[in-house]
Protein backbone atom coordinates (compact mmCIF):
# COMPACT_ATOMS: atom_id res chain seq x y z
CA UNK A 1 0.00 0.00 0.00
CA UNK A 2 1.31 3.63 -0.86
CA UNK A 3 1.43 6.26 1.96
CA UNK A 4 -1.28 7.82 2.83
CA UNK A 5 -1.89 11.48 1.47
CA UNK A 6 -3.46 14.02 3.65
CA UNK A 7 -5.14 16.92 2.03
CA UNK A 8 -5.67 20.53 3.62
CA UNK A 9 -9.18 22.32 4.12
CA UNK A 10 -7.81 24.78 2.39
CA UNK A 11 -7.20 22.52 -0.83
CA UNK A 12 -10.78 21.35 -0.33
CA UNK A 13 -11.60 25.22 -0.08
CA UNK A 14 -9.93 25.68 -3.74
CA UNK A 15 -11.54 22.78 -5.11
CA UNK A 16 -14.72 23.57 -3.92
CA UNK A 17 -14.17 27.28 -5.34
CA UNK A 18 -12.80 25.60 -8.84
CA UNK A 19 -15.79 23.04 -9.49
CA UNK A 20 -18.79 26.20 -8.65
CA UNK A 21 -16.97 27.53 -11.45
CA UNK A 22 -17.16 25.31 -13.84
CA UNK A 23 -20.75 24.45 -13.44
CA UNK A 24 -21.63 28.16 -13.09
CA UNK A 25 -19.89 28.48 -16.94
CA UNK A 26 -22.02 25.53 -18.36
CA UNK A 27 -25.39 26.83 -16.63
CA UNK A 28 -24.10 30.06 -18.47
CA UNK A 29 -23.58 28.31 -21.72
CA UNK A 30 -26.74 26.64 -21.87
CA UNK A 31 -28.87 29.27 -20.17
CA UNK A 32 -27.91 31.17 -23.74
CA UNK A 33 -28.25 28.80 -25.89
CA UNK A 34 -31.92 28.47 -24.50
CA UNK A 35 -32.26 31.87 -24.39
CA UNK A 36 -31.51 32.38 -28.16
CA UNK A 37 -33.82 29.67 -29.32
CA UNK A 38 -34.19 27.35 -32.04
CA UNK A 39 -33.70 28.73 -35.49
CA UNK A 40 -36.24 27.25 -37.49
CA UNK A 41 -36.66 27.08 -41.60
CA UNK A 42 -40.00 25.47 -42.95
CA UNK A 43 -39.37 24.01 -46.30
CA UNK A 44 -41.20 22.19 -48.97
CA UNK A 45 -44.62 21.93 -50.90
CA UNK A 46 -48.12 22.45 -50.61
CA UNK A 47 -48.58 20.09 -47.16
CA UNK A 48 -45.98 22.33 -45.65
CA UNK A 49 -47.01 25.81 -46.67
CA UNK A 50 -50.86 25.25 -45.82
CA UNK A 51 -52.94 24.77 -48.57
CA UNK A 52 -56.56 24.02 -47.43
CA UNK A 53 -55.74 25.45 -44.07
CA UNK A 54 -56.98 29.21 -44.96
CA UNK A 55 -54.95 32.16 -43.75
CA UNK A 56 -52.56 32.61 -46.18
CA UNK A 57 -51.54 36.14 -45.53
CA UNK A 58 -49.47 37.94 -48.29
CA UNK A 59 -47.52 34.85 -49.96
CA UNK A 60 -49.28 34.62 -53.44
CA UNK A 61 -49.38 31.67 -55.46
CA UNK A 62 -47.12 29.97 -52.38
CA UNK A 63 -50.29 29.74 -49.75
CA UNK A 64 -48.41 29.86 -46.74
CA UNK A 65 -50.94 29.43 -44.04
CA UNK A 66 -50.43 30.85 -40.55
CA UNK A 67 -52.67 27.43 -39.33
CA UNK A 68 -49.51 25.62 -41.17
CA UNK A 69 -47.38 22.56 -38.89
CA UNK A 70 -44.49 24.71 -39.19
CA UNK A 71 -46.04 28.06 -37.96
CA UNK A 72 -47.42 26.07 -35.12
CA UNK A 73 -44.54 24.61 -34.15
CA UNK A 74 -43.28 28.15 -34.16
CA UNK A 75 -45.99 29.78 -32.27
CA UNK A 76 -45.86 27.20 -29.50
CA UNK A 77 -41.82 27.42 -28.60
CA UNK A 78 -41.22 31.07 -27.57
CA UNK A 79 -37.98 32.38 -28.73
CA UNK A 80 -38.26 30.90 -32.15
CA UNK A 81 -36.75 32.16 -35.24
CA UNK A 82 -38.93 30.75 -37.85
CA UNK A 83 -38.38 31.05 -42.03
CA UNK A 84 -41.45 30.04 -43.96
CA UNK A 85 -40.21 28.84 -47.21
CA UNK A 86 -42.54 26.31 -48.52
CA UNK A 87 -44.44 26.86 -51.49
CA UNK A 88 -47.46 25.07 -53.05
CA UNK A 89 -46.31 23.06 -56.13
CA UNK A 90 -43.11 22.82 -55.15
CA UNK A 91 -40.79 20.08 -56.53
CA UNK A 92 -37.13 18.72 -55.66
CA UNK A 93 -35.38 20.97 -58.09
CA UNK A 94 -37.38 24.02 -55.90
CA UNK A 95 -36.90 22.80 -52.85
CA UNK A 96 -33.07 22.51 -52.89
CA UNK A 97 -33.08 26.46 -54.45
CA UNK A 98 -35.50 26.86 -51.15
CA UNK A 99 -32.47 25.80 -48.95
CA UNK A 100 -30.54 28.84 -50.02
CA UNK A 101 -32.50 30.71 -48.32
CA UNK A 102 -32.62 29.15 -45.20
CA UNK A 103 -30.39 30.81 -42.34
CA UNK A 104 -26.53 29.75 -41.46
CA UNK A 105 -27.36 29.33 -38.67
CA UNK A 106 -30.61 27.22 -38.51
CA UNK A 107 -30.78 24.76 -35.95
CA UNK A 108 -33.80 22.98 -36.92
CA UNK A 109 -35.13 21.99 -40.75
CA UNK A 110 -38.18 20.65 -41.83
CA UNK A 111 -39.61 19.49 -45.20
CA UNK A 112 -42.65 17.43 -47.06
CA UNK A 113 -40.97 17.14 -51.21
CA UNK A 114 -41.89 14.08 -53.45
CA UNK A 115 -46.04 14.04 -54.16
CA UNK A 116 -45.40 16.96 -57.34
CA UNK A 117 -42.34 15.15 -58.84
CA UNK A 118 -44.37 11.89 -58.47
CA UNK A 119 -47.46 13.88 -60.51
CA UNK A 120 -49.75 14.03 -57.60
CA UNK A 121 -52.18 16.15 -58.94
CA UNK A 122 -52.68 14.21 -62.47
CA UNK A 123 -53.09 10.95 -60.85
CA UNK A 124 -56.03 12.66 -59.14
CA UNK A 125 -57.52 13.92 -62.08
CA UNK A 126 -56.66 10.98 -63.82
CA UNK A 127 -58.80 8.90 -60.83
CA UNK A 128 -61.53 11.46 -61.10
CA UNK A 129 -62.33 11.07 -64.29
CA UNK A 130 -61.14 7.98 -65.54
CA UNK A 131 -62.27 4.41 -64.98
CA UNK A 132 -60.65 2.05 -62.41
CA UNK A 133 -58.12 0.48 -65.23
CA UNK A 134 -56.95 4.23 -66.37
CA UNK A 135 -56.45 5.21 -62.56
CA UNK A 136 -54.80 1.76 -61.30
CA UNK A 137 -52.59 2.34 -64.89
CA UNK A 138 -51.74 5.82 -63.76
CA UNK A 139 -50.88 5.30 -59.70
CA UNK A 140 -48.57 2.23 -61.05
CA UNK A 141 -46.72 4.45 -63.43
CA UNK A 142 -46.62 7.24 -60.40
CA UNK A 143 -44.86 4.30 -57.96
CA UNK A 144 -42.36 3.34 -60.80
CA UNK A 145 -41.36 6.60 -60.90
CA UNK A 146 -41.15 6.91 -57.05
CA UNK A 147 -39.13 3.60 -56.58
CA UNK A 148 -36.99 3.92 -59.56
CA UNK A 149 -36.41 7.96 -60.16
CA UNK A 150 -37.12 9.90 -56.97
CA UNK A 151 -34.87 8.42 -54.58
CA UNK A 152 -31.91 9.94 -56.45
CA UNK A 153 -33.58 13.05 -56.58
CA UNK A 154 -34.59 13.02 -52.69
CA UNK A 155 -30.97 12.42 -51.80
CA UNK A 156 -30.00 15.24 -53.71
CA UNK A 157 -32.68 17.41 -51.97
CA UNK A 158 -31.51 16.35 -48.61
CA UNK A 159 -27.87 16.84 -48.95
CA UNK A 160 -27.97 20.59 -50.37
CA UNK A 161 -30.90 21.42 -47.44
CA UNK A 162 -27.79 19.65 -44.87
CA UNK A 163 -24.97 21.37 -46.66
CA UNK A 164 -26.86 25.04 -46.58
CA UNK A 165 -27.75 23.91 -42.51
CA UNK A 166 -25.04 21.48 -41.53
CA UNK A 167 -26.01 22.32 -37.88
CA UNK A 168 -29.26 22.05 -38.59
CA UNK A 169 -31.48 18.89 -36.98
CA UNK A 170 -33.50 17.93 -40.22
CA UNK A 171 -37.05 16.03 -40.20
CA UNK A 172 -38.62 14.81 -43.53
CA UNK A 173 -42.56 14.34 -42.79
CA UNK A 174 -44.64 12.06 -45.00
CA UNK A 175 -48.05 12.43 -46.70
CA UNK A 176 -50.77 10.71 -45.63
CA UNK A 177 -53.22 8.18 -47.14
CA UNK A 178 -56.27 9.82 -48.04
CA UNK A 179 -59.32 7.27 -47.93
CA UNK A 180 -60.53 4.75 -45.33
CA UNK A 181 -61.60 1.83 -47.57
CA UNK A 182 -64.15 0.69 -47.24
CA UNK A 183 -65.68 3.90 -46.16
CA UNK A 184 -68.58 5.86 -45.39
CA UNK A 185 -68.67 7.66 -48.81
CA UNK A 186 -71.95 7.05 -50.96
CA UNK A 187 -70.67 8.87 -53.79
CA UNK A 188 -67.54 9.64 -55.35
CA UNK A 189 -64.17 7.34 -56.80
CA UNK A 190 -64.71 3.53 -55.96
CA UNK A 191 -63.20 1.75 -53.35
CA UNK A 192 -60.83 -0.08 -56.19
CA UNK A 193 -59.58 3.53 -57.16
CA UNK A 194 -59.17 4.73 -53.42
CA UNK A 195 -56.98 1.56 -52.56
CA UNK A 196 -54.94 2.44 -55.47
CA UNK A 197 -54.70 6.00 -54.58
CA UNK A 198 -53.56 4.76 -50.50
CA UNK A 199 -50.99 2.29 -52.33
CA UNK A 200 -49.79 5.30 -54.38
CA UNK A 201 -49.14 7.59 -51.07
CA UNK A 202 -47.68 4.14 -48.97
CA UNK A 203 -44.90 3.69 -51.81
CA UNK A 204 -44.35 7.06 -51.88
CA UNK A 205 -43.73 7.07 -47.33
CA UNK A 206 -41.39 3.86 -48.07
CA UNK A 207 -39.07 5.56 -50.39
CA UNK A 208 -39.33 8.93 -48.39
CA UNK A 209 -38.20 7.16 -45.13
CA UNK A 210 -35.84 4.97 -47.21
CA UNK A 211 -34.05 8.55 -48.40
CA UNK A 212 -34.45 10.26 -45.37
CA UNK A 213 -33.03 7.26 -43.05
CA UNK A 214 -29.56 7.16 -45.77
CA UNK A 215 -29.29 11.23 -45.27
CA UNK A 216 -29.11 10.96 -41.54
CA UNK A 217 -32.72 12.67 -41.15
CA UNK A 218 -35.12 11.99 -39.04
CA UNK A 219 -38.18 11.07 -40.60
CA UNK A 220 -42.28 11.98 -38.73
CA UNK A 221 -44.61 9.61 -40.87
CA UNK A 222 -48.08 11.04 -40.51
CA UNK A 223 -50.09 8.47 -41.51
CA UNK A 224 -51.07 6.95 -38.08
CA UNK A 225 -52.30 10.36 -37.25
CA UNK A 226 -54.67 10.61 -40.25
CA UNK A 227 -56.29 7.16 -39.16
CA UNK A 228 -60.27 7.83 -38.53
CA UNK A 229 -59.66 11.39 -39.87
CA UNK A 230 -59.43 10.23 -44.03
CA UNK A 231 -61.51 10.91 -46.18
CA UNK A 232 -64.43 9.06 -46.41
CA UNK A 233 -63.67 7.94 -42.28
CA UNK A 234 -66.49 8.15 -40.02
CA UNK A 235 -64.46 11.71 -38.33
CA UNK A 236 -63.07 13.18 -41.99
CA UNK A 237 -61.91 16.22 -40.69
CA UNK A 238 -58.28 15.95 -41.60
CA UNK A 239 -58.02 16.18 -45.67
CA UNK A 240 -60.15 17.90 -47.92
CA UNK A 241 -61.93 16.27 -50.80
CA UNK A 242 -63.03 17.90 -53.86
CA UNK A 243 -63.91 21.26 -52.91
CA UNK A 244 -63.75 24.53 -53.90
CA UNK A 245 -61.27 26.50 -54.32
CA UNK A 246 -59.87 23.17 -56.11
CA UNK A 247 -56.66 23.70 -54.85
CA UNK A 248 -57.47 23.17 -51.62
CA UNK A 249 -58.65 19.26 -52.88
CA UNK A 250 -57.10 16.19 -51.23
CA UNK A 251 -54.92 18.84 -48.41
CA UNK A 252 -54.95 18.81 -44.74
CA UNK A 253 -57.67 20.96 -44.08
CA UNK A 254 -56.89 22.94 -40.70
CA UNK A 255 -57.83 19.80 -38.18
CA UNK A 256 -54.87 18.13 -40.39
CA UNK A 257 -52.35 20.42 -39.76
CA UNK A 258 -53.43 20.48 -36.16
CA UNK A 259 -53.69 16.66 -35.61
CA UNK A 260 -52.05 15.14 -38.43
CA UNK A 261 -48.57 16.80 -38.88
CA UNK A 262 -48.15 19.34 -35.88
CA UNK A 263 -48.86 16.68 -33.78
CA UNK A 264 -46.67 13.84 -34.64
CA UNK A 265 -43.54 16.58 -35.47
CA UNK A 266 -44.21 17.48 -31.79
CA UNK A 267 -44.19 14.12 -30.81
CA UNK A 268 -40.95 13.52 -32.83
CA UNK A 269 -39.04 16.43 -31.52
CA UNK A 270 -40.89 18.12 -28.59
Amino acid sequence: MGVPIRLSRRFFLRLSTALGAVVLSTLGVTGLAHAAGTVYAALGDSYSSGVGAGSYGSSGSCYRSSNAYGQLWANAHSGTSFTFLACSGAKTGDVISQANSIPSNATLVTVTVGGNDAGFSDVIQTCTLGSDATCTARVNTAKTYVNNTLPALLTNTYNAIKAKAPGAKLVVLSYPRFYTVPGSCWVGLSDTKRTAINSGADTLASVIQSRAASAGATFVDVRPSFVGHNICSSSDDYLHSLTWPVIESYHPTVAGQSGGYYAPLRNAIG
